[in-house]
């Protein structure tokens, strides 16, 4: 039975949390008092008590139609984590653990469970039980701060609503129906263009306008600027303390331990092997633009809010392919269908749709059925179109973990994909971009990760990998969307109802690397910056920081923005953002094997299914790539991709 949210109020909700915090409570003391019949069966109930709490309550925060069920779904989510922080921070819960782990059942255990018991000590050893008492106290104090600064900040980016008004004129080179998609200025015969996705990306991409570009990028860079930028001040320096507390030279050093690649300079060396290539790919294209700038008879230097326009002048003009007209075979059900269809042949599932109570009229929910036996699985919701207040980005959220439950039985998953694309307007269905499809798989890569788990533990259910691999099977997604075989099977012009024409998805997959030298080091410079914020040193000056590892980009840096303060991943992938570039060799090498043996070869795509979506976290991400590939990884695939092989 799927969770009813639409009976939500702010009372319900807190209410709620109230009573699953409670329950979780006690199950902390069974384990403290010795009354727990198996310690590790009792945190992983204790796991999923919280974990399911959180899909009804604090994920609230960031979906709700209702303002103040949204205010208390973020206080509800700072509770949450900080009730996490105390139970690791406790002396009896830590010794309760300690003594389980020194008992002949504890060094008898295998497998997930043994792995769960050597995650926990982990938690533990880093909260700070080998530490003094005074450092131990110090470090609880600048996390439970932390928390506070992270659920701040992301609400900061998501309550942000800034725009540019514009009028008709303002509008050249955007179709009627991205028109027809904006909301009304103040002024008759004005329109507000937001930061939201829909509106920014095609704005910045078509918009002739050179002032009204630089407006809207100095907008979108600018987001939560006054309010984010000393949180975010705060956080590194925090971050930063409680490292040099533990010995260590940086909070990279501190965070980078428990993942694939183990410390900082595993990434610094992946970096300086990508950027000289990349740079020279990415001044070639930069000169290519920069001559169409001085065409259209502008002075200076190319900015950073001319690249995507003159990219994409560029992708129409060299190969036909205008992304606001290759809209019109993009229908989003029928991108959807598309989606479902395939992923259902290739890793033997089934979809129903099916009426479930949600937050909102715009979310859609399927069930997943295993193909062979029928049976129902798990489910997902889709909640796809920006409206106020809601998440500004795109994510998956995993609302039911699963769990091989006492009885015997499996829990279903529940995972939400949350996302803001183009909305319909009164003369047209959604019509996605192929970007926006591309984000699409990108995101159901993750719900595949969330809802086919077959993870004995909450701990290791579904995307709970290690935080460098955990967007490898998003990343393998996105290939899909690039094989005419598979584009040919779902894009139907929404009008005609014909079928995209084979020779414009060559044009689209030939322009697939059109500048992908400055794109590739756009995504460099977001995780050289997180890397740099979290580097060795105090008292680090982020803007210029931001200033000096925004020379990667090749662009000049747009005075008065200050990007890190709406950069919602500096909480959460703190130290982390790499993993995106990372995770996408691993995406690339999984992927060499369908190029090789079948783009819809169900063999192969059962094979992913259980070797990597099914396994969730029960293994190192490294095993169990070696598991589907037969081989030892490789990043051949991804160079090949950058064509710098």
């Amino acid at each position: 039975m799927l969770f009813d949210y639409t009976t939500l109020s702010a009372e319900s909700v807190r209410a709620d949390a109230d009573r699953s915090l409670a329950e979780a409570d006690d199950l902390v003391t069974s384990i403290v008092e010795g009354t727990a019949a198996d310690p590790l069966d009792t945190l992983d109930e204790m796991d999923d008590v919280v974990g399911s709490a959180y899909g009804r309550t604090a994920f609230m925060g960031y979906v709700h139609p209702d303002a103040e069920v949204r205010q208390v779904g973020k206080e509800i989510e700072e509770r949450i984590q900080k009730w996490g922080v105390e139970v690791v921070f406790r002396d009896d819960f830590y010794a309760a653990i300690k003594g389980y782990s020194e008992t002949p059942a504890a060094r008898s255990l295998a497998g997930e469970r043994a792995r769960l018991l050597e995650f926990v000590m982990r938690d533990l050893r880093k909260a700070g039980h080998e530490l003094s008492p005074e450092d131990r106290a110090e470090v609880k104090r600048l996390t439970q701060r932390l928390v506070e600064l992270g659920v701040a900040f992301e609400r900061n980016i998501a309550e942000d609503s800034r725009a540019v008004v514009v009028d008709d004129a303002g509008l050249e080179g955007l179709p009627d129906s991205f028109r027809e998609g904006l909301q009304p200025g103040d002024e008759p015969g004005t329109y507000r263009v937001t930061t939201a996705y829909p509106d920014y990306f095609p704005f910045m991409e078509n918009g002739r306008r050179r002032d009204l570009r630089r407006q809207m990028r100095l907008a979108f860079d600018s987001r939560a600027i006054e309010v984010n930028r000393p949180i975010l001040e705060e956080a590194v320096a925090i971050r930063s303390k409680i490292a040099g507390i533990f010995g260590q030279e940086s909070w990279a050093e501190h965070q980078l331990e428990e993942r694939m690649a183990k410390e900082p300079g595993a990434v610094h060396a992946f970096y300086e092997g990508l950027v000289p290539p990349l740079t020279d790919k990415g001044l070639m294209e930069k000169s290519v633009m920069s001559d169409m700038l001085k065409t259209d008879e502008h002075d200076g230097e190319l900015q950073a809010f001319d690249w995507r326009y003159y990219g994409n002048r560029i992708r129409l003009r060299d190969y036909g392919v205008d992304p606001m007209e290759i809209a019109a075979y993009f229908p989003l059900q029928a991108v959807l269908d598309g989606m479902l269809d395939l992923t259902g042949e290739v890793f033997g599932l089934q979809y129903e749709r099916v009426e479930a109570p949600t937050w909102h009229p715009d979310v859609q929910t399927y069930a997943i059925k295993d193909a062979d036996t029928s049976e129902t699985i798990a489910h997902f919701h889709m909640d796809l179109f920006p409206r106020e207040g809601k998440f500004s980005h795109a994510a998956a959220f995993p609302l039911v973990p699963g769990r091989l439950m006492a009885d015997g039985n499996y829990q279903q998953p529940v995972s939400a994909i949350v996302a803001n694309m183009t909305k319909p307007t009164s003369t047209q269905p959604s019509l996605l971009q192929h970007s926006e499809v591309v984000v699409l798989f990108h995101e159901f890569g993750h719900i595949l990760h969330q809802t086919l788990t077959k993870a004995a533990t909450t701990r290791f259910a579904g995307s709970s990998t290690e935080t460098d691999f955990v967007e490898a099977p998003s990343q393998i997604m996105e290939n899909w969307t690039w094989e005419p075989s598979v584009l040919q099977r779902f894009a139907r012009h929404y009008a005609t109802g014909d079928p995209i024409p084979p020779d414009l998805v060559d044009r689209m997959v030939a322009a697939r690397r059109l500048n992908i030298g400055i794109t590739t080091l756009r995504q460099i410079q977001l995780g050289m910056l997180d890397l740099e914020l979290h580097g060795p040193g105090h008292d680090k000056d982020i803007e210029e920081i931001t200033r000096r590892i925004n020379e990667v980009t090749l662009l000049p840096y747009q005075e008065g923005t200050f990007f890190p303060a709406s950069f919602g991943h500096l909480f959460g992938y703190d130290a982390g953002y790499y993993g995106y570039l990372w995770a996408e060799v691993f995406g690339d090498d999984m992927w060499s094997r369908f190029a090789e043996e079948g783009v819809t070869n169900s063999e192969v795509g059962r094979s992913y299914r259980r070797e990597i979506l099914e396994k969730g976290g029960s293994a190192d991400g490294g095993e169990l790539l070696r598991n589907f590939l037969g081989r030892q990884p490789s990043n051949q695939a991804f160079l090949h991709k950058l064509g710098i092989d």
